[in-house]
């Protein structure tokens, strides 16, 4: 058995549909984790609309899906209200909160279909939407184990780690490291040290498969935004370096990022690893594409 990741929606803060954003997408965050059996969905950005649309035309598609929310931020929720699945009435939608009891999320992923709001209520939805609960320490879900740490996002946020059969892939949108006072910041030669990273952090993304990183700013953008929750590409670089990632994709792109900066920041954090004498492989994450991950 395989894991299948999938990009809908790579765009951090709000949609930006325009023609210099065609190659990365323009869909705010929803990224798709399955096997054979099981569809786990991250965040229900505005990307979960074709995601969903997908779903329905798949041949035995599970009925039931799983999702999780980093974090109940608008960019993250705002696509749930369109995701078709939910209107289905052979249709069962998890939506996990972190610890026991935890419905938070549920509930105001339904605030958000108040008809102040929305003119269709969250008890109109044709499927069976109910709270779940994930046990920060991990849960087993189809044979997939899902455990989730915290970030530094205003409001909080958690990421995810999806282990099945020795791979292991990481979601983890919306985290501000923060530099120290011995990093070399902004690096605007890209010639300064690997910048000091919280231990804790590098511990829960070693020897991932993949690891979905907030990317959302260059160094020189960072530096104006500080405290906004998002981190700079290079120091995501150094992340992935250290906690000896195979692979990393730079997701929650800025939504004035164009596809041609995207591309040259991609680039620049190749360079960073390829002197930091890495062998992790860098790339932007993407709408539409499918990465395929075998069992070892």
């Amino acid at each position: 058995m395989s894991l299948y990741v999938k990009f809908w929606g790579t765009r951090g803060s709000l949609p930006t549909p325009a023609s210099w954003t065609r190659i990365h997408g323009g869909n705010t965050a929803c990224v798709e984790i399955r096997t054979e059996d099981a569809i786990f969905i991250c965040d229900a950005g505005s990307g979960i609309r074709e995601l969903g649309k997908d779903i329905i035309q798949r041949t035995n598609a599970p009925s039931k899906i799983h999702l999780f929310l980093s974090h109940t931020h608008w960019d993250h929720i705002q696509g749930f209200p369109f995701f078709p699945p939910a209107y289905f009435e052979d249709s069962t939608i998890y939506v996990y909160g972190v610890g026991e009891n935890d419905d938070e999320n549920y509930k105001l992923l339904s605030g958000q279909m108040d008809s102040r709001y929305f003119p269709v209520v969250f008890s109109d939805l044709g499927a069976h939407v109910a709270p779940a609960s994930l046990d920060p320490a991990g849960t087993e879900i189809d044979g997939v184990r899902i455990s989730s740490f915290e970030l530094n996002h205003p409001g909080g946020c958690h990421a995810f780690r999806f282990e099945h059969k020795g791979i292991k892939i990481i979601y983890a949108s919306d985290q501000e490291i923060v530099p120290t006072e011995n990093d070399v910041f902004p690096d605007s030669n890209n010639e300064g040290p690997t910048r000091e990273l919280p231990p804790e952090l590098v511990e829960n993304c070693k020897d991932a498969d993949l690891l979905i990183m907030d990317s959302q700013y260059n160094d020189e953008q960072y530096n104006t935004k500080r405290g906004w929750g998002h981190t700079s590409a290079f120091t995501a670089t150094d992340l992935g370096v250290v906690a000896k990632a195979r692979q990393l994709a730079l997701f929650h792109h800025d939504p004035e990022s164009t596809d041609a900066q995207i591309e040259l920041l991609v680039s620049e954090c190749r360079n960073r690893a390829n002197r930091m004498e890495s062998d992790t492989f860098i790339f932007a994450a993407r709408e539409g594409i499918e990465l395929k991950y075998k069992a070892r």
